[in-house]
């Protein structure tokens, strides 16, 4: 960390001219605070949307994204006859339906698309339709392999339009907030970062239920495989894709970009340069060949915005508990912990003057050398000096019904109204996937990925 970085913190983190939560930090402890979200609505000039892939987080990304007012659905794009039927009984017999998502990128009548596909799909079809001319808002990660990943930050630089990537944690209200309370210093130098997104049911490791009528004459499979390996109609393949490397990045594609997403929000960092990953298919042997559970271990050098520090963290879909997510920044004075929307600071300082007595090294010298030395402390430090100053914790909670995603998507229509920067751009992507991704690779190699983030490459 830059000498001018450690005196701003100095000079922050020891007075009362902090603000947390719009009073004093001295009033802050010990109260709970209500966050409330800063997005907001300029304008509702209609925008018309199509859907690419209407599975589950298709259905949850287009309802959110008609909760922003002047959006229209106008088309959806599915490989399963099922779903287009749903697709009509849902949001009106009216919808344009079809199997091909070119079908939907000729339409003069569409402005942006969601794609909620397969990872494996993310980079065709994000590539396709900015150059169609349409916006694009991309479900995480953005892309099924790292070397996918300039191609579409090219598309998006070369074409000039919208693009998101969707995890939503770039925009939920906790993340910005925690942003503010790191940047003044709040918990001193940032050292580490624990992050964990455990699990335990079978809908939380994505076992879900496969339609009865699923079947080569109702998914078009060929179209599915895409630049997959060829291989037979598996309809697990199709509706389990999370559970299969051909299809899927498994737990660290699918839930470390949602944590590392909201770790570089936080910090301002482009990311890590070396990682290390152990994986293991502990539970769910149901034919998926993707681990239930991955540790993983970052290390981020020191850049302008932060110190160098580590970063470890954990999905495990078999957690014998009730599963829970948390990211836990440690400083030197302190903790921010974000719990998905809701956020805890915990602040002390430790005592200017060292520890004296107890498990220390001063109980085995002679007796007239331990009086010494008592004498020798008490003349130097005051009673302030060896003083713990520990406070009550600052607690933020998200307001009722509060839905990040719905943030995320009022950032990604107003940048497409009106030309404004989204948080979440092809680059910021990229910075996010591909160390999630590379955590797959460390442990199928068994050896650390050496990571370039600022030219977005593997480096040897």
């Amino acid at each position: 960390m830059s000498n001018s970085r450690r005196d701003f913190i100095k000079k922050l983190s020891g007075t009362s001219a902090m603000v947390v939560g719009g009073v004093s930090l001295s009033e802050a402890y010990g109260k709970t605070f209500i966050l409330q979200s800063e997005a907001r609505i300029s304008s509702n000039d209609t925008i018309r949307i199509a859907l690419i892939g209407s599975g589950i987080i298709g259905h949850y990304d287009t309802d959110t994204a008609l909760k922003v007012p002047g959006v229209e659905l106008v088309a959806v794009c599915d490989l399963y006859t099922g779903r287009l039927e749903r697709a009509k009984e849902k949001w009106g017999k009216n919808i344009f339906t079809t199997k091909d998502y070119r079908e939907i990128l000729i339409r003069k009548d569409i402005d942006a698309v969601l794609i909620c596909t397969t990872d494996h799909w993310h980079d065709k079809i994000s590539i396709d339709a900015m150059k169609a001319g349409k916006h694009v808002y991309c479900e995480k990660p953005m892309v099924h392999h790292i070397d996918e990943g300039q191609a579409v930050i090219d598309t998006q630089k070369k074409t000039g339009k919208v693009f998101q990537v969707g995890s939503q944690r770039a925009s939920a209200v906790s993340v910005l907030e925690a942003k503010k309370y790191y940047e003044q210093g709040i918990i001193g130098e940032l050292t580490y970062i624990e992050a964990v997104n455990d699990r335990t049911s079978a809908n939380g490791a994505w076992q879900y239920t496969i339609p009865t009528d699923a079947s080569p004459q109702t998914v078009d499979w060929d179209k599915y495989i895409g630049d997959a390996p060829k291989t037979p109609f598996d309809a697990l393949k199709f509706f389990r894709w999370r559970n299969y490397k051909d299809f899927g990045t498994g737990v660290a594609g699918d839930l470390f970009v949602h944590i590392l997403t909201g770790v570089h929000v936080v910090t301002s960092s482009i990311g890590p340069s070396k990682i290390f990953a152990l994986g293991d298919l502990n539970y769910w042997k149901d034919g998926r060949d993707a681990y239930d559970l991955v540790t993983g271990m970052m290390y981020y050098p020191e850049r302008k915005t932060h110190p160098s520090f580590q970063l470890f963290t954990r999905v495990n879909l078999a957690d014998g508990g009730s599963g829970g997510s948390y990211t836990r920044l440690v400083g030197t004075e302190g903790v921010i912990e974000m719990r998905w929307n809701d956020l805890t600071i915990k602040h002390f300082k430790r005592p200017k003057a060292p520890e004296f007595g107890g498990y220390d090294s001063v109980m085995t010298f002679s007796e007239d050398q331990q009086i010494e030395a008592k004498k020798q402390y008490e003349a130097t430090y005051t009673k302030e000096d060896k003083e713990w100053k520990r406070y009550d914790d600052i607690v933020f909670k998200s307001p009722q019904g509060y839905d990040d995603r719905l943030d995320h998507f009022i950032g990604f229509f107003e940048a497409v109204r009106a030309g404004k920067t989204v948080v979440e751009d092809a680059s910021f992507g990229l910075r996010a996937a591909a160390p999630s991704i590379a955590c797959n690779m460390s442990v199928e190699q068994k050896k650390p990925i050496v990571w370039d983030a600022e030219k977005m490459k593997i480096i040897g």
